[in-house]
């Protein structure tokens, strides 16, 4: 499991004594332990004799009997060796490998406590990355779903084989032991039996198996895509090379197990990495993409197209961006870090003017097609970086209202964060993944913005991820 760095600074903001906080534990010491808080990878967080130790799978006020695991310098690893005293909010996990996969981290905390310890790590960040007085901020009830099982729209199972049976799923919680997913509670039906269907037509057809550690075999992941909505479904291959024994055979038994199937793509990933997709992508069967619809807006999802992974919970969290960018219809709104143009398009309905921007030409290229489909004449696309483009525009007298942003987990650039203190837009709005950087970049801003509020939104329930949109306005006198 990714770690954190522990702290320099206690949830106060008082500066640890250096000397006290040497490790003071030994491997495989057991030691008693209150837990505090969650951390942002949804362990457990205690104190022991002013050290920071994290424990998997334990919970906000449960006494436990820990036993530790890794000692670093400024901090501790540890696992459960016995509770002491429970949570009241502790359930059974209903996966059967939760566990052993990793892919979930709060299954054993009940769902309606998971949102409010969702908003607490938000609040952890911007104490720990922030100067800003946290009871002055207005920090807003993390919007969740009413059935939070079910909502990833695709899944990406590596395959591997074991005694003659091939398996596929993912690698186990630090790891490289391939845990067999037969049944997925997070997962959408729909791709677990695409999956299921795939790997017994490979099992049938005896198709070579990638070995990871050998670097020999053909097949290394089967990913399966669902439109929500449509109820379209892609099936994509991913293979060491480009021939693949009995393709044929293999499209027939495909679509006779699986008459759904709108799209059958096969791509090439020959290299020892831990990307899954190669560059190389060809259609074996049906259409290139399958369709999935967000409100009114259509899109088409090729094998390679980033989309949002929890359909239902994205429509909130565009909604609630939309809210708070303040639209009145005659707003220059800018979609920085744009992609396919989703956001842009999604706010068009209600700005003057829609610009976005984006490095990957091949994203632009997909949202003026997403644009000129659905017919909005006053968004356009631009190649390039918001920091150059930005001020070119201002040069030109074109100077925007308001700017959203959805940046990925490393958070904004800190070139685009001094365009927009120069560029100076009356709202600006982050949609954030990452709490931690959100927080910094936060901070960044706040010489010229005041923070409104902030929104967390559970687009990943049972796990320790959390969105939010934060609504940021231009302070009085800038």
């Amino acid at each position: 499991m990714k770690k954190v760095h522990g702290p320099s600074t206690n949830r106060n903001g008082q500066q640890w004594d250096k000397d006290k906080n040497e490790a003071k534990l030994q491997l495989k010491q057991t030691f008693p332990l209150t837990i505090k808080r969650l951390g942002i990878n949804g362990e457990g967080v205690g104190y022991f004799k002013r050290q920071v130790v994290f424990v998997p799978g334990a919970l906000p006020g449960e006494e436990i009997v820990a036993e530790a695991t890794k000692i670093h310098p400024k901090f501790a690893e540890a696992k459960i060796k016995k509770i002491r005293k429970r949570s009241e909010h502790r359930i059974q996990p209903i996966c059967p490998v939760y566990d052993q996969c990793g892919g979930c981290q709060l299954q054993h905390l009940r769902y309606d406590q998971q949102l409010k310890e969702k908003r607490d790590i938000i609040i952890q960040a911007l104490e720990r990355h922030t100067r800003l007085k946290i009871d002055d901020l207005d920090i807003r009830p993390t919007i969740g779903m009413e059935n939070p099982w079910g909502y990833r729209n695709k899944s990406q199972f590596q395959v591997g084989e074991k005694d003659g049976k091939v398996l596929a799923g993912l690698y186990g919680l630090n790891s490289h032991n391939l845990i067999n997913i037969e049944q997925c509670a997070v997962q959408h039906p729909a791709t677990i039996k695409a999956t299921e269907a795939v790997k017994g037509i490979l099992q049938d057809l005896k198709i070579p198996i990638y070995n990871e550690k050998k670097h020999k075999g053909l097949v290394r992941t089967i990913v399966a895509r669902t439109g929500i909505q449509t109820g379209e479904l892609q099936i994509v291959l991913i293979t060491t090379k480009k021939e693949l024994p009995k393709k044929e055979l293999i499209i027939t038994e495909i679509k006779k197990r699986l008459p759904e199937v709108n799209s059958i793509v096969q791509n090439i990933n020959g290299e020892k990495t831990a990307v899954i997709f190669g560059r190389e992508t060809a259609t074996l069967e049906g259409k290139d993409y399958i369709q999935e619809t967000l409100g009114d807006l259509q899109f088409e999802l090729s094998a390679r197209t980033f989309f949002q992974l929890n359909p239902e919970q994205t429509v909130k969290l565009y909604n609630e961006a939309k809210t708070a960018a303040r639209l009145t219809g005659k707003e220059k709104l800018v979609d920085a870090y744009c992609g396919v143009g989703t956001i842009g398009l999604w706010m068009a309905n209600q700005a003057g003017e829609v610009r976005g921007m984006d490095i990957i030409a091949e994203s632009i290229d997909d949202a003026r097609n997403n644009a000129k489909k659905h017919n909005v004449p006053h968004a356009s696309f631009y190649v390039g970086k918001a920091e150059e483009l930005l001020p070119k525009w201002l040069e030109e007298g074109w100077q925007p209202d308001v700017i959203v942003v959805d940046p990925p987990r490393t958070g904004c650039d800190e070139a685009f964060l001094k365009t927009v203190l120069k560029i100076k837009p009356k709202t600006f709005v982050y949609i954030s993944c990452n709490p931690s950087t959100l927080a910094k970049d936060i901070q960044t801003l706040e010489s010229k913005y005041k923070i409104k509020y902030i929104q967390p939104v559970d687009m990943f329930p049972h796990t320790s991820q959390v969105e939010c949109v934060s609504q940021l306005i231009l302070k009085e006198g800038n």
